[in-house]
């Protein structure tokens, strides 16, 4: 099966910016799609082949055919559900037709994948290491591998290097009750350190078995802790660098 993702000629290809957009990674150029009801964005470097838009909607999103987004084969209520299925945030939607808005979950959540990334939703927002904003969005896929291009972004690094982590969450001391000032989740990655979790969430294990709520958390991304998702500081140990 062809899994490339050809957005084709015309689709544009909006300029980078270092205003953010809602849905945007700072600096990256998104491509986009339209019909008079609904226009998708997709992102080529947030997009890790999932695959939830082309199991759900196969024949709007179709790899291998230029281009491989056709909103013409499907309705706007049916694309814009698939789209917000799409768990790295790569594809987003606007109405165009008075139709409903992506909708922000009420809850922040995340997910530690089995053998992969970290997976966020909700009202999210992820800075750089010098804690200048990188990126609102309602879904993102955090690196846990240590091994991304795309960092602190998932890019199927884990795939290529065979990361392995069953995605159980058992260290109920990584989780800390600190307060949080508003709904929002921040994200901060630590000069070659742990992700850090700021404000209100619950993390859940890869088969829903544990789930642990609280403000704060720091959350391996060097990809060799022993306590994973959460980290033991082996980041020191191993010299991971993050750049």
């Amino acid at each position: 099966m062809d899994e490339s993702r050809d957005p084709g000629p015309d689709a544009p290809e909006a300029p980078a910016d270092a205003n953010i957009t809602t849905g945007e990674v700072r600096g990256d150029r998104v491509h986009t799609f339209a019909t008079g009801e609904i226009r998708v964005s997709w992102s080529k470097m947030r997009c890790t082949h999932v695959a939830a838009c082309v199991m759900n909607l196969p024949k709007v999103f179709e790899p291998g055919r230029r281009p491989w987004v056709d909103l013409g084969r499907g309705s706007a209520d049916a694309i814009a559900r698939t789209v917000q299925r799409c768990p790295t945030g790569a594809l987003h939607f606007e109405r165009t037709d008075g139709g409903a808005p992506e909708p922000v979950p009420p809850v922040n959540t995340a997910v530690a994948t089995r053998n992969g990334p970290l997976a966020l939703r909700g009202d999210i927002e992820v800075r750089d290491e010098s804690g200048e904003l990188l990126l609102r969005d309602t879904r993102v896929a955090l690196c846990r591998c240590g091994r991304s291009a795309n960092r602190p972004f998932c890019d199927n690094s884990h795939q290529r290097v065979a990361f392995r982590d069953d995605g159980a969450v058992r260290w109920e001391q990584g989780v800390q009750e600190t307060g949080a000032e508003g709904p929002r989740l921040l994200v901060q990655p630590e000069a070659d350190g742990a992700l850090v979790l700021a404000g209100p969430f619950a993390i859940a294990s890869a088969d829903g078995a544990t789930m642990l709520a609280g403000t704060h958390a720091r959350l391996c991304r060097c990809g060799q802790s022993a306590c994973k998702p959460f980290c033991d500081d082996s980041h020191v140990r191993t010299g991971f660098c993050s750049k």
